[in-house]
């Protein structure tokens, strides 16, 4: 055979690594930036690329489509919030969904960007779900919830509750294609009804405003907590420009329900701090700004003991937990939040679809705005008892 087969197992990595060799052996003819993009914006044959000016945009185009074209890779379905950087590419290599638009005057299409839709005339994200009809079973539940996609997490307090129900179903052993009772129906029937309403929230692209100028310093601001029901983590990057303007947005959300097994408050928190360790490692990696050291903020003062230890051991579910925190963070980038400051709140109890404006889930805590010297104080001089559970007695 002179060609892999579509659809092989071994085809998406033969892909990859073709493009990537693309860019190496084109490196000497192309700008270093250009040669980073084939190698870290790309996601199979999608790419997503965001420059800070037109011009750069343009100029980026056309190296990109040139360097792919070495390779035999034709570059097509190209769309952009900017109508000079559209009318700068080729026609035949435009999306098709502005083939027959008039760049000068109608107004730019919803296109779809990893499954996300990206409203290019308002450069914002959009939800616009389309539920299919499905059995109200354990089965189609299911369905339906994972149909919901959100990979950065702005819906995760809203899906938590329907993820929720289905627990529920679970802990009372209700079959898969079984009927589900009467009083779980009504809840989720409510529930199938908030979700219709996302089509009204839309969610700025950018992280930061047009004209906020270039980034001199940026911070992770990681949020954890914890309930019976369920735990969650909200991630907001906090930047300052040259002038010391500073912009708050959100960047990344998770909430999980709580194991079926019983499991203390105070060890979910804990498990609530590991995830954002976890965040913040991935974020770190992959976000290509001059980011200084991260903060970490919880309603937890038996976290903040743990972490804080020095001198005691503890009980195998917790020493583990302390280990991956203390491994990826220092003491002194774990703060305390009071719980009606926490945003990450209502990623362990979940909301309804006007809650995610409300609850300042999008928003950022306000205090994020303002100096450092009035963020909350954190907790000093906290101590582990003798008499705490956790503590191992030799």
């Amino acid at each position: 055979m002179t060609v892999h087969l579509f659809g092989a197992v071994s085809s998406p990595s033969c892909a990859c690594f073709a493009l990537r060799k693309t860019a190496e052996s084109n490196q000497t003819n192309f700008l270093p930036e250009v040669i980073e993009t084939v190698k870290r914006n790309f996601y199979m044959d999608d790419l997503l690329k965001s420059l800070p000016s037109e011009n750069d945009a343009v100029t980026m185009a056309k190296d990109l489509i040139t360097i792919c074209s070495k390779g035999g890779f034709t570059l097509t379905q190209w769309t952009s919030n900017s109508r000079d950087v559209l009318q700068s590419i080729p026609g035949e290599l435009r999306s098709q969904t502005l083939c027959e638009l008039d760049l000068t005057k109608d107004k730019l299409p919803v296109d779809r960007a990893l499954g996300l839709q990206w409203c290019t005339e308002t450069d914002s994200f959009k939800f616009k779900l389309k539920i299919k009809e499905k059995p109200t079973t354990k089965r189609g539940m299911l369905s339906i919830i994972s149909s919901v996609y959100d990979p950065l997490g702005f819906l995760a307090p809203l899906i938590l509750p329907a993820k929720l129900l289905l627990q529920e179903l679970c802990r009372i052993k209700c079959a898969w294609d079984d009927p589900i009772p009467p009083a779980f129906q009504e809840k989720w029937n409510r529930w199938l009804a908030d979700l219709k309403t996302l089509s009204e929230i839309q969610v700025s692209r950018c992280i930061k405003p047009k004209g906020f100028g270039n980034v001199v310093c940026a911070q992770l601001h990681h949020f954890s907590d914890a309930s019976e029901n369920g735990y969650g983590t909200a991630t907001y990057i906090r930047m300052e420009n040259i002038s010391k303007g500073v912009h708050v947005s959100f960047l990344f959300g998770k909430a999980r329900v709580a194991p079926l097994k019983p499991i203390t408050i105070p060890r979910l928190e804990l498990t609530a701090a590991v995830v954002a360790i976890r965040v913040d490692k991935m974020l770190q990696k992959e976000l290509q700004l001059p980011l200084k050291e991260s903060y970490f903020w919880t309603d937890s003062t038996s976290v903040l003991k743990y972490i804080q230890n020095e001198d005691r051991r503890f009980k195998t579910f917790v020493a583990n937990r302390i280990t991956t925190i203390r491994d990826g963070s220092k003491v002194t980038q774990w703060r305390y939040i009071p719980s009606c400051s926490n945003p990450a709140d209502v990623a362990s109890r979940g909301i309804k679809a006007d809650g995610l404006w409300k609850q300042r889930w999008l928003e950022s805590p306000a205090f994020l705005w303002e100096p450092e010297d009035k963020w909350p104080k954190s907790c000093t001089e906290l101590s582990v008892t003798a008499d705490d559970l956790e503590f191992y007695h030799s």
